[in-house]
């Protein structure tokens, strides 16, 4: 792939794509395969075979024709693009039910992410444990996040509190925030924003489920399920 100092702009929606793809190509090698062709790889991510080549030509990765990709150097290739060769380490903002469940979901690790901290400002949950850390009071943020020069901060807190959550992880120096609250945070220009809205997701869902029924009903044949006699 490019090199660093000559990387292009890439499209948000490319970059959206590449952890799908590199999802897949985890799957294909452990079936042990070792090639994949752009079809193949579109099929699994769900998308086109022309916009999987265009999406990784961003990056230089053009594939073998006849052959196609190779999956172990396009996974390699990709967790290096998606900055996945280290370990990022995360705080999480809230200890409720989605925060402990963030906190103890171990498939983050084996993903490139490391949640070294939990904080909230319930005493009662100020002190219990979750995902094998102890919350923290949010007061304690700013030491968790310099002892281990966190990169993200996660926000799952209710609306209510999600912009006071997003200043403390700013004022900390925490340029990444991953957003579950279903609020718009007002950050600084330099600080990347990801919201993660699930009441979006299902109305997206609940869009989707209403015109297959449409369709359903509206493939029912004239006459049929109305009486015999007019």
């Amino acid at each position: 792939m490019t090199d660093s100092g000559a990387r292009r702009a890439v499209p948000d929606a490319a970059v959206a794509r590449l952890p799908v793809y590199h999802r897949c190509l985890l799957e294909l090698e452990a079936r042990g395969r070792d090639t994949v062709s752009s079809e193949q790889l579109a099929e699994l991510a769900g998308v086109n075979a022309a916009k999987v080549r265009k999406d990784l030509s961003h990056f230089g990765s053009y594939g073998t024709r006849g052959v196609g990709y190779s999956v172990p150097q396009l996974i390699l290739d990709l967790r290096r693009e998606l900055g996945l060769t280290h370990n990022w380490r995360c705080v999480i903002v809230g200890a409720g039910n989605l925060g402990s469940a963030l906190a103890a979901f171990g498939g983050f690790r084996e993903r490139g992410f490391e949640v070294v901290g939990v904080v909230d400002v319930d005493p009662e949950r100020v002190g219990r444990r979750v995902g094998g850390l102890r919350v923290g009071h949010e007061d304690e943020l700013g030491g968790i996040v310099a002892e281990h020069d966190v990169a993200i901060g996660v926000v799952a807190v209710p609306p209510s509190a999600a912009q006071e959550a997003a200043d403390r992880l700013v004022a900390c120096g925490v340029r990444s925030i991953l957003n579950f609250a279903p609020t718009v945070l007002d950050v600084p220009d330099e600080v990347q924003v990801r919201n993660v809205d699930l009441a979006v997701e299902l109305q997206i869902l609940a869009f989707h489920e209403g015109r297959r029924s449409d369709a359903v009903v509206g493939s029912v044949p004239p006459g049929v399920g109305e009486s015999a006699s007019a």
